[in-house]
């Protein structure tokens, strides 16, 4: 069989699922849309601007140990409103990914868009079009935010799950929102995973000392964007009442954002220089290295679609505690594994904090839990999926 895959971009959960999937298919293509405006956003004095340049060819795609079957395409065009406010983007790169596809002579049996919009709209007209079955992935934002923007939006959402031959999700959250749509199609919930050919255990002094932190510290660690949503801020507050109780303890929130400075004089304002630091990005293939020498994760989020981060940390072994945020209570499901307290809640999060800094882990049983998550076992899900629809395309 030949895949077609379309997504916003290669990287991180989508590449690492369809590398997963490769061994099973002879063939996959990757279409990734691209707007030639991120290549001149850099050129623009305008900060507004500074965001567009993340979807710049560099950032979208990442080739890295790439399988040989899988192919991929940045297909580019340009076009000045944002994905999330361009109603008319789905018909321009389903007819883009048309012309492309004859041009080029690409054969497929079957299509998987990653987000309902603009990908999955264009993956049912191309299913249409070329008679083959089409999957949408629904990943969070563009199912339980987008389609409550406006009837416009929700009409179009709706028409993106409604033609899809099955519709996946990866959280119960996801799934409720994809239920008030009331569509008809089959809706199956797998989960995102993490790679486990990265992240597994490793000794924790061996990485500190590759990373230089100090081994005398109980390393608290975050992994994420500096946005507003990842709840930083309420974590570094928590940090000044933590050190009240004790003092052997560092905060390193691995990320980079538009709150860098906001954070940093936040840090400074709380006296915190010592004892939490913002270490900046990280190369995706390092941060094992800081899940590795971590004594606990902790994902402060005030919302999650899955929240992969957390997930990747168990795979290694670190307690985690984290949000009550739509992802997570879905992962963290027994105190063995972590601790979970609301979002916005410093109170609660330093008590859960100062509570598993304390307790005695058994990381060998985390991590053993976190097994199932591998992409390995969400790429047969998958893959179950697919014999489905087109067997019944085919009947």
């Amino acid at each position: 069989m030949k895949l077609l895959v379309i997504s916003p971009h290669y990287h991180t959960f989508i590449k690492d699922l369809v590398e997963a999937q490769s061994k099973y298919f002879d063939e996959i293509n990757v279409f990734v849309h691209h707007n030639y405006l991120s290549e001149l956003a850099r050129y623009l004095p305008f900060s507004y601007f500074r965001h567009i340049e993340k979807f710049s060819k560099k950032w979208l795609v990442d080739l890295t140990e790439t399988p040989e079957n899988v192919k991929v395409h940045v297909v580019s065009s340009f076009y000045f409103t944002p994905d999330g406010q361009n109603y008319g983007l789905g018909d321009k790169l389903a007819n883009l990914f048309k012309k492309y596809i004859e041009k080029n002579n690409i054969e497929f049996d079957l299509i998987h868009a990653h987000f309902t919009w603009p990908s999955g709209y264009a993956a049912v007209r191309l299913g249409k079009k070329f008679n083959v079955p089409a999957v949408v992935t629904a990943h969070g934002y563009d199912v339980y935010d987008l389609p409550f923007r406006n009837e416009r939006w929700k009409k179009l959402i709706r028409h993106v799950l409604s033609s899809s031959d099955y519709v996946i999700t990866v959280s119960n959250k996801n799934l409720s929102s994809i239920r008030r749509l009331d569509i008809n199609t089959p809706v199956k919930l797998v989960p995102n995973g993490f790679r486990s050919d990265l992240f597994y255990p490793q000794d924790q002094k061996e990485c500190r000392k590759i990373l230089k932190l100090p081994l005398n510290k109980r390393i608290i660690l975050t992994v994420g964007n500096l946005v507003e949503v990842k709840g930083h801020r309420y974590l570094i507050d928590v940090m000044g009442e933590v050190v009240k109780h004790r003092k052997d303890v560092l905060c390193i929130i691995v990320g980079g954002g538009k709150l860098e400075n906001k954070l940093k004089n936040q840090v400074k304002k709380l006296d915190l220089d010592d004892y939490v630091k913002l270490v900046g990005p990280k190369p995706h293939n390092e941060i094992p290295l800081w899940m590795n020498a971590a004594d606990l994760f902790v994902l402060p989020s005030l919302s999650e679609s899955f929240g992969i981060v957390q997930l990747e940390a168990m795979a290694v072994g670190t307690p985690v505690v984290a949000t009550y945020n739509g992802g997570s209570e879905e992962i963290i499901t027994s105190e063995d594994y972590g601790l979970l307290c609301p979002p916005k809640d410093p109170e609660c999060l330093a008590e859960k904090i100062l509570i598993a800094l304390e307790k005695d882990w058994d990381r060998e049983k985390i991590r053993k839990y976190a097994e199932r998550f591998m992409w390995e076992n969400i790429a047969t899900q998958t893959l179950n999926i697919y014999r489905r629809v087109v067997d019944k395309n085919e009947s």
